[in-house]
């Protein structure tokens, strides 16, 4: 089970993503402050973090740097989380580090799509090496999924939304959910987690 920190200061905000990803399969901690969150990191090192900007005692940009300066914890897959929109601050989180940017308001879809964008191209990196592991499963897709629901899968662990996925090819937002509703059930995936490791096998074959 992959595991998530969310570092935020609303508790209102921090409540409804921890059960948003913990309804996908996410195992999901919080601290409300950089320098807690720190201190978690180092007991145990989740595999992505969501990090808002603006916090007390140490901000979002200060979490990353000093993230940045440990060889150990350089690279977790780091997503900013924050209302501000101004385009210099995007630049200063992007160019210090951070793997993405999620402004809020955002909705359920958007952060799960976020979340699973950049955990696929952290487990691709763990699996590539190790192919022959999944034969079983490589020939499973290859028998039971047909060619569209392939490029639905493969789009779905790049952290596209459905809407997204609608736009790259070419049908309806409800026929993109259909699909991926259908590799739910194929694939016997419960949740986003679940769809997130079999999108890492397909992308492998």
């Amino acid at each position: 089970m992959y595991t998530i920190l969310i570092l935020e200061d609303n508790p209102v905000i921090c409540s409804n993503m921890e059960i948003i990803l913990k309804m996908e399969g996410f195992s999901v901690s919080s601290a409300a402050d950089g320098q807690s969150g720190l201190d978690m990191i180092r007991k145990e090192r989740p595999d992505l973090i969501l990090c808002d900007i603006l916090m007390p005692l140490m901000d979002g940009h200060d979490v990353l740097e000093t993230l940045k300066n440990e060889g150990t914890l350089a690279d977790i897959p780091f997503i900013f989380v924050t209302a501000l929109e101004e385009r210099a601050d995007v630049r200063r989180g992007m160019s210090a580090g951070a793997d993405d940017y999620l402004t809020k308001p955002f909705s359920a879809e958007e952060l799960v799509s976020a979340v699973i964008g950049r955990l696929h191209r952290l487990e691709l990196l763990r699996m590539s090496g190790i192919k022959t592991t999944f034969e079983k499963e490589r020939a499973f897709l290859n028998e039971h999924i047909t060619a569209r629901e392939r490029e639905v899968l493969l789009l779905v662990g790049n952290g596209a939304t459905s809407r997204e996925i609608a736009e790259r090819l070419g049908i309806s937002a409800r026929t993109a959910e259909v699909h991926r509703a259908n590799l739910m059930h194929k694939l016997d995936a419960a949740n986003s987690a679940m769809l997130a490791r079999w999108a890492v096998i397909a992308e492998l074959l």
